[in-house]
């Protein structure tokens, strides 16, 4: 709190102008306060920590507690106090107001009137201590309520992530299924590859057994043995899916075989 609050904070509590000086002026020495001009005041009026601080401060600037008690009750509800402190502070300020005198030590000249201002003045006392404890109990609720809805929320929020983890690992599964299967189709066309190549591997000699070579039987006509060559050329050929090396020497096989039809 700086001292232009410090001194908001005495005027709204009543205290005459010149003992408010001496006190900020002790409350600076005190480091209770700190200065800061009229330059940097903001908007925003005083914010007290707590009903302690606000109790100690009135204490030490001589509040009387009825007054006192009324002044941190508005405080706290127009948000100038931050948090409710002990309610045993509020017990040790009450204790600092004049007592009543005993029946027997009062003046003789002691009127009823006299005496049920002092009883209002309790009464007020009690009915602004029975307020702020209801206010505080007020806090306490809503304060409840809204750490319950937090962990309502959480609870919400850690079901939905468990879901999404087990969604997350049933698609992880599918997906290393699916992997494993398109691994075997893989190797079994590599499988397939590798027999059609297997024909380029295989020795020109002359004479080449073509028949042979192309699953024919041994009793084929040159007609059928032309035929086989072709669809094995269209199988093996690049643009169909296969390899450039196998039809060269596939097409090499057919164009020799063709060659030695046309020379008988």
């Amino acid at each position: 709190m700086n001292t232009d609050q410090a001194f908001e904070l005495l005027k709204s509590a009543g205290v005459p102008d010149e003992l408010s000086i001496q006190t900020v002026r002790r409350w600076m020495r005190e480091r209770k306060i700190r200065f800061e001009g009229k330059q940097r005041l903001s908007k925003t009026e005083y914010i007290l920590e707590d009903t302690d601080q606000a109790f100690d401060l009135l204490k030490d600037a001589g509040v009387a507690s009825n007054i006192g008690i009324q002044l941190v009750k508005r405080w706290y509800n127009e948000g100038k106090i931050h948090r409710l402190g002990n309610v045993d502070q509020i017990k040790e300020y009450l204790s600092t107001q004049p007592k009543l005198p005993a029946f027997e030590d009062r003046p003789s000249d002691m009127t009823i009137r006299e005496l049920k201002v002092k009883l209002k003045a309790q009464d007020e006392q009690i009915k602004g201590i029975q307020e702020l404890h209801q206010t505080s109990v007020k806090a306490m609720s809503q304060q409840r309520d809204k750490l319950q809805k937090e962990i309502a929320s959480l609870k919400n929020e850690n079901t939905e992530l468990q879901m999404e983890t087990k969604q997350v690992l049933k698609e992880n599964i599918e997906l290393r299924k699916e992997l494993l299967r398109l691994k075997e189709e893989l190797s079994k066309q590599g499988r397939g590859e590798e027999e059609k190549i297997q024909y380029q591997s295989a020795p020109h000699s002359i004479p080449q057994d073509f028949r042979r070579r192309l699953g024919l039987s041994k009793t084929a006509n040159p007609k059928e043995v032309l035929v086989g060559f072709k669809k094995l050329l269209i199988e093996t050929h690049p643009d169909h899916g296969g390899s450039a090396k196998a039809f060269h020497y596939i097409k090499t096989d057919y164009d020799q075989f063709k060659n030695s039809i046309k020379g008988n």
